[in-house]
């Protein structure tokens, strides 16, 4: 075969294309597993960050989340977990927004009296420094613990404010992150109005 013509090229070319999808595809299969369990622990580690527990390694946090999540439930895509630290029950509740470049997600932990409990929060892109610090600051995130989640009335008055006039219930925003700010603080409003309102139905 001439090696020249423009029908080797374009066999070459196409054998070529079929051998590496295969091999992509086999990498992929090989490697999915492993990839879907440290999604999995991904997922545990941010429950346990948001009860407080961190700077556990694999097996550590493995071990732990056996250990204080007794129960999951799902409802309209939300998931909520029950779990018992110390003697108390504490509930984490799944959260998902936008921040200013992507998703942004977390869990909040609910005390019994209905008080943050803990916080941790996740982002897709926000910018390094600003945004992503909802991420970053285990020092921001802990300004959530002890804060009122609900009125009298069941309305959530938990918020991500730029100026702090009720320290009860409000957190004040992450410095030159106001639109980021924003998205957490739209994302606990839209994730925690129904979750008093079913736990009471249950």
């Amino acid at each position: 075969m001439n090696t020249n013509s423009n029908a080797y090229i374009i066999i070459y070319s196409a054998v070529m294309v079929v051998i590496v999808a295969f091999l992509l595809a086999f990498v992929y299969q090989a490697l999915k597993p492993m990839q879907d369990a440290n999604v999995a622990l991904d997922v545990k580690k941010q429950i346990l960050y948001s009860l407080n527990i961190r700077n556990l390694d694999g097996a550590e946090a493995e071990a732990k989340y056996a250990e204080v999540v007794k129960d999951e439930q799902e409802q309209d895509g939300q998931k909520t977990y029950a779990c018992e630290i110390d003697g108390k029950a504490v509930t984490v509740v799944s959260l998902k927004g936008m921040g200013l470049w992507g998703g942004i997600s977390g869990y909040l932990a609910i005390d019994e009296e209905g008080k943050v409990y803990g916080a941790y929060f996740n982002h897709e892109g926000e910018t390094a420094g600003l945004g992503a610090e909802i991420k970053d600051s285990q020092a921001w995130q802990e300004k959530f613990i002890g804060k009122k989640i609900w009125d009298e009335q069941g309305n959530v008055v938990l918020s991500v404010v730029k100026k702090v006039d009720n320290p009860e219930s409000q957190v004040d925003c992450v410095t030159g992150a106001t639109l980021t700010s924003n998205g957490v603080d739209a994302m606990l409003k839209d994730g925690l109005k129904n979750v008093k309102q079913n736990a009471e139905e249950e």
